[in-house]
C-alpha cells in the first residue's frame, strides 16, 4: 500500500526498495486498485498476500493479459 503510486514504481524501477521486488527484479506494475480508506486497502493487501499465485495471476489477466506495464499511462 502507498499513498505516493508513481514515487513507489520509480523506488522499485530504480532499485531502491529492499526486499522482493529488488531481490527478484520486479519493476512492472501490471495491475493495482484504488481505495479510498487506507483501513480498506490494508485490509485488501492482506487479503491478497493469502491468495494463491494462480488466483493472483488470474486477476491480474482479467485486466492486464498480456502483463503490460502500467507505469507509463498513469506517470504521463
Amino acid at each position: 500500500m502507498t499513498n505516493d503510486i508513481i514515487r513507489r514504481i520509480h523506488e522499485h524501477k530504480s532499485k531502491g526498495a529492499a526486499g522482493f521486488s529488488k531481490r527478484y527484479s520486479v519493476d512492472r506494475l501490471v495491475w493495482f486498485e484504488i481505495h479510498d480508506d487506507p483501513v480498506n486497502a490494508i485490509t485488501r493487501e492482506k487479503e491478497l498476500k493469502k491468495w494463491r499465485r494462480e488466483w493472483k495471476v488470474r486477476l491480474i489477466e482479467e485486466k492486464n493479459p498480456h502483463w503490460i506495464d502500467l507505469y507509463p499511462q498513469i506517470a504521463s
